[in-house]
């Protein structure tokens, strides 16, 4: 007997057809990358034997002209070649730059060492022919030496040098020179490159004032020399000027460009809720009690007072928001002979808030003040407010005159807000013009991001009227960094007449929050703790000396019994560890 197995025959084939197509997938992408690899490497070739061709020509030709005769538009020194170019060989295109200029031989001397004092002794012919590729722009590049007939002579004017770092000091190489004079004849326009040592250098520059300088480079800074104005009468730095005979150098600073994001807040305010008593509207149960000519008592009269009575609030939800912290609940009461009051605490739905969460509160609090900064605003985000109103004489009872309750909140988005952003770096001096000094606004969304800013030290100053920086991340003025993005959030008050901004940090420049930081002289003492941002902000001062103590835990005190305030002040204090 012979057994048969069934099998699937239509599922195998599937199978096979989907490995058997994934393979020769695979190989037809090798394939087909290989075949791009191969004709990007043709097309290349042609394009750098081209290019080689057009450097050659363009090399060959100033070689043919007189010494006198070898220069670029606009250059030194002049000629007649064009400084750049698009050149065409059949369907390809190219970029020709071409750059002329004196050299001075080490052989005989350099500068002011020179053996005969002429410092042009040759010159330097450099042709570059760039073009487009699938990688990105590509080059080649030839440089060649021209020396005069005969003996070397001077060619007159003096020597430009143009020097170029970063941020730190460190030289600059290809970043973009533009040099142009309008005033020598023929006029200079040249647009040049920094050496590996960040240095261009002109020999034989016409003596002429007026050069004007401009130093960039893609996605970095840019740096300048500026004219006489009526804006800026004094510019620092201004135009060059070249003498006879003469070297003048300047020296630029550039480097990548930053962003700056400025968000706008209101600060933490105070407020309070409270209620008088005129009538019952703000209570929500009462037992035994009774509210008459602006107090709240047990019912009865005197000699008839039993009690005990007791009241509940209506729920208290702040309508200024958002709540950042419940701060005391106060009262005004009576507490004749024999008589007592004890106040307990509600959530939003009538539940007697916890012991776990306000201790005592299920004894009650005897005292007309409890602390509530314990309480979470965010488990409790509403109160309601109970008193039980109890004797042991007959004819005295309790009352309650007010009870309120204090709050703050904050921050708010502030929208739309006004200000001024400065750098410390200046363009002129006397009066002092400053580099970058721009209006600003938060907008709608209480936010905006500066994109291509410059590193420098900034400064924000308020300009929507009425209002102080109260505190900001970091504080005023900020430091920024080359190729960073940084974030400064700003919190605003409503301004007073006089007010002082402390920021307290470490000797390492690490803000401090939590420092206690006391303002005090006659009738004023005033202790506040720095926030999150290390900054402590006291206002509705008066213009007078002040003495300032500020401390933390594990840091060494300082106390300063001379701060002048006057008007909108800020203070800066160092703690150094203990």
């Amino acid at each position: 007997m012979k057994i048969f197995f069934a099998r699937d025959e239509r599922g195998v084939t599937l199978m096979d057809t989907v490995v058997g197509s994934a393979l020769m997938l695979l190989v037809f992408i090798g394939i087909a990358g290989v075949f791009q690899l191969s004709v990007d490497v043709v097309r290349n070739n042609r394009f750098r034997a081209g290019a080689i061709a057009l450097a050659n020509e363009r090399m060959e030709y100033l070689r043919s002209l007189a010494y006198g005769s070898i220069g670029v538009i606009g250059g030194i020194p002049p000629g007649n070649v064009p400084q750049i170019e698009t050149a065409t060989l059949g369907d390809m295109s190219f970029t020709r730059r071409t750059s002329v200029l004196y050299s001075d031989d080490p052989a005989d001397g350099l500068g002011a060492a020179d053996q005969n004092n002429i410092t042009a002794d040759y010159k330097t012919i450099r042709v570059e022919v760039s073009w487009a590729s699938r990688e990105g722009t590509r080059s080649i590049s030839l440089i060649g030496r021209v020396s005069p007939a005969g003996i070397e002579t001077s060619v007159g004017g003096g020597t430009l040098t143009i020097n170029v770092v970063n941020a730190s000091g460190q030289a600059m190489q290809d970043a973009q020179v533009d040099i142009a004079n309008t005033g020598t004849n023929p006029a200079i326009n040249i647009r040049t490159y920094t050496n590996s040592a960040g240095q261009v250098k002109y020999i034989g520059a016409p003596a002429a004032s007026n050069y004007q300088v401009t130093v960039s480079r893609p996605g970095y800074s840019t740096a300048q020399t500026y004219p006489v104005s009526t804006q800026n009468p004094n510019p620092d730095p201004r135009h060059l000027t070249v003498s006879n005979n003469q070297t003048t150098s300047a020296s630029f600073a550039i480097d990548i460009l930053s962003s700056k994001t400025v968000q706008t807040f209101m600060q933490i305010r105070p407020n309070t809720w409270n209620d008088l008593f005129n009538n019952a509207s703000n209570i929500l149960t009462m037992a035994s009690t009774t509210v008459t000519s602006g107090e709240v008592r047990i019912s009865g009269s005197p000699g008839s007072y039993q009690g005990p009575g007791t009241l509940q609030s209506v729920t208290f939800t702040p309508t200024s928001t958002p709540l950042a912290y419940w701060r005391t609940f106060t009262a005004a009461t009576t507490t004749p002979s024999g008589t007592s009051i004890r106040f307990r605490f509600y959530d939003d739905a009538g539940n007697l808030i916890p012991d776990s969460a306000l201790p005592g509160n299920s004894s009650g609090f005897a005292t007309s003040t409890v602390n509530l900064s314990g309480l979470s605003t965010t488990t409790y985000p509403a109160l309601r407010v109970g008193a039980t109103l109890a004797t042991t004489n007959l004819s005295n009872t309790p009352a309650i005159q007010s009870w309120s309750l204090s709050y703050t909140y904050g921050p708010a988005l502030f929208p739309n807000f006004s200000f001024q952003m400065r750098s410390n770096k200046t363009i002129g001096n006397n009066p002092a013009v400053y580099k970058y000094q721009q209006t600003h606004s938060s907008g709608a969304a209480s936010s905006i991001t500066l994109s291509n800013i410059e590193w420098d030290t900034y400064t924000i100053t308020p300009i929507t009227s009425g209002y102080y920086i109260a505190e900001a991340c970091n504080p005023q003025p900020e430091v920024l960094a080359p190729n960073s993005e940084q974030s400064t959030r700003i919190y605003m008050l409503p301004q007073t007449t006089h007010a002082l901004l402390v920021d307290v940090k470490s000797n390492t420049g690490t803000l401090l929050p939590g420092a206690s930081v006391r303002v005090n002289r006659t009738g004023y003492d005033t202790t506040i703790l720095t926030s999150l941002c290390g900054q402590s902000f006291f206002e509705g001062l008066s213009s007078a000396t002040y003495s300032m103590t500020v401390s933390k835990t594990g840091y060494q005190s300082y106390t300063s019994n001379n701060v002048p305030v006057s008007g909108y002040t800020k203070r800066s204090v160092v703690l150094n560890p203990l």
